[in-house]
């Protein structure tokens, strides 16, 4: 059914979302080729400059090379490269003091001729700072100041009227990726170190996470004994709320867990459960964790085995504690 209206128009604009999206494909396409070439040296060039930056990473630009110089800064900041954004405009106004000895600038201009960047990059190298300038032109003046250049050139913009920065800047923008992911290999960046960037959202719950923080300890984890008859067990599971109790031995060894699971199973097996003691329906050598394991690997080891709860234990099999899927929920960890 037409959006518009007009069937004509709607195929129009479906066919423009198209070309669009292959002009930009196969721009980055082009770039990773060339990377095989002359780009490839400098683009190694431009890692070596900032792995030996003793300063920060300061990205600059204005329009929309400014848009894209601001994501590139926090893609770099966030994957362990120390970095941030100076808008070219607010530089030749005061803050081109943010920039020191020791820091390595990235200066983004299509045409490399933006005059507000021009100003600043002999102030730049005053300093003591390096440059890489990443344009759509190599014989541009900003690339001929460059330490580095990175040619970012497109064939075409995907504008129909190849006016409006559309292909450039993701060429630019998948650039900039291309320096930040290199760089976080370079550093040995891990997850971890991700997560401690990332502590307030969910990526940071699920890596920052341990079972430690979120398991029940062992002195309020419901508790029997083998011998303990099934009856009694079942009211353990009702007052301790997490639908299991651990299951010892006479000398105080972990052995096993019995779930609401095991009951309805022995229930369906044995029917009449009133004589039977726990032994007889608890799960022997029941999955466990220990306490400094990720959060989001107890989940896993729950998805893969289809089970709801988790003894935690220490090294010895001694019980820690327990967690069950509601405490991960409640974690956040889901």
């Amino acid at each position: 059914m037409s959006q518009t209206g007009d069937p004509s128009s709607d195929l129009r604009a479906l066919s423009m979302a198209r070309r669009v999206l292959q002009i930009e494909a196969e721009a980055i396409v082009a770039l990773s080729e060339r990377l095989g070439d002359g780009l490839g040296q400098d683009f190694l060039r431009a890692i070596e400059l900032i792995l030996n930056c003793r300063g920060r990473v300061i990205v600059s630009g204005i329009g929309k090379s400014g848009h894209v110089g601001r994501k590139i800064a926090a893609t770099l900041a966030s994957t362990g490269t120390p970095s941030y954004f100076v808008h070219a405009a607010e530089a030749v106004h005061g803050d081109l003091g943010m920039i020191a000895k020791g820091d390595v600038l990235i200066a983004l201009s299509y045409s490399g001729e933006n005059d507000e960047l021009l100003t600043i990059v002999p102030h730049v190298k005053r300093q003591g700072a390096r440059l890489i300038a990443i344009t759509g032109d190599p014989l541009s003046p900003l690339a001929k100041e460059a330490d580095v250049h990175l040619d970012a050139s497109v064939r075409e913009e995907a504008c129909p009227l190849n006016l409006a920065p559309t292909a450039s800047t993701t060429a630019a923008l998948a650039l900039g990726d291309a320096l930040a992911v290199a760089l976080l290999d370079a550093r040995g960046f891990s997850s971890s170190d991700f997560a401690r960037s990332h502590p307030g959202g969910a990526l940071g719950r699920r890596l920052l996470t341990h079972v430690a923080d979120v398991m029940r300890p062992a002195a309020k984890v419901p508790k029997v004994y083998v011998t303990t008859p099934v009856l009694e067990a079942i009211l353990a599971i009702s007052k301790g709320g997490m639908g299991m109790t651990a299951v010892f031995a006479a000398d105080q060894r972990l052995a096993g867990i019995f779930t609401d699971g095991d009951l309805r199973r022995a229930m369906e097996r044995l029917g009449d459960l009133r004589d039977i003691s726990v032994e007889v329906v608890m799960t022997v050598k029941p999955r466990t964790i220990s306490p400094g394991r990720l959060a989001v690997e107890a989940v896993q080891l729950m998805e893969e085995h289809k089970i709801n709860q988790l003894l935690v234990t220490d090294d010895d099999g001694g019980l820690c504690g327990a967690l069950n899927m509601h405490d991960l929920f409640r974690a956040k960890v889901v």
